[in-house]
């Protein structure tokens, strides 16, 4: 298994609290990072322009992605083009459809032709990586983030998913697969592997990568260990 500093795919972390973002910030491997209005209310972010204004003064020199929240496409378009003048390193997370399914590909044309670096997000079949992908073929930068955990979750496997979605971006040069919502660290080599550019990945995975490379042997020591100090810290008896 190869050292995650040898990796091709970037890792970008994923989350809205500012104090892990600027501990990810430190680690030279962490490529960029990403929020969602989800986790920003799970942190308890009530002012969006605050919030992401004071993120980018901390981090103004890797790429950051934030989302319109708007579910109307014409509100959408005037927070992008909003949120865009943020910053040089602000991607706009655009929503695939609004929450009516309907497409967001026009926007995204628009957009990206118009010189805003989107972030086309939740997009979780094929049809939809190769309608953003002609969307913006012909735009400046932009990010496609295909939820490959959300898709694992149906019990449908997302490798040959995500390798076909690296070859349907072959129109698009300027574009970048994002595996998003990554389930286990394991998903970091899987995106690697079939050639994305980027995976997200959240704190709580991030944590776990100390233990790449350790010893199985050793692991499964570790655990019995774990498994028998618990038990005598309870009490248990028989």
């Amino acid at each position: 298994m190869k050292p995650v500093d040898e990796l091709a795919v970037k890792i970008f972390a994923d989350g809205a609290d500012l104090a892990g973002m600027l501990e990810m910030y430190r680690q030279p491997y962490i490529k960029g990072f990403t929020t969602n209005p989800t986790l920003m209310r799970k942190a308890g972010i009530s002012n969006y322009g605050a919030f992401a204004r004071q993120v980018l003064e901390a981090i103004p020199d890797r790429p950051i992605s934030f989302e319109v929240f708007s579910d109307e496409f014409e509100e959408m378009e005037r927070q992008a083009r909003e949120i865009a003048r943020w910053g040089e390193n602000v991607y706009v997370k655009v929503p695939v459809t609004n929450t009516r399914r309907e497409p967001s590909y026009q926007l995204v044309r628009r957009l990206s032709n118009d010189g805003v670096r989107v972030n086309v997000t939740a997009l979780m079949t094929l049809d939809q990586v190769t309608a953003v992908a002609e969307a913006v073929g012909s735009g400046t930068a932009a990010c496609i983030s295909v939820f490959a955990g959300r898709v694992a979750d149906t019990g449908v496997d997302p490798l040959p998913l995500m390798a076909e979605a690296v070859r349907r971006l072959d129109g698009a040069p300027r574009a970048e697969l994002i595996w998003a919502s990554p389930r286990e660290l394991l998903n970091i080599f899987q995106a690697d592997a079939v050639g994305c550019h980027i995976i997200t990945v959240t704190h709580d995975i991030l944590k776990k990568l100390s233990l790449v490379g350790y010893g199985l042997d050793d692991y499964s020591l570790e655990t019995v260990k774990m498994f028998h100090t618990d038990a005598t810290k309870a009490g248990f008896a028989l």
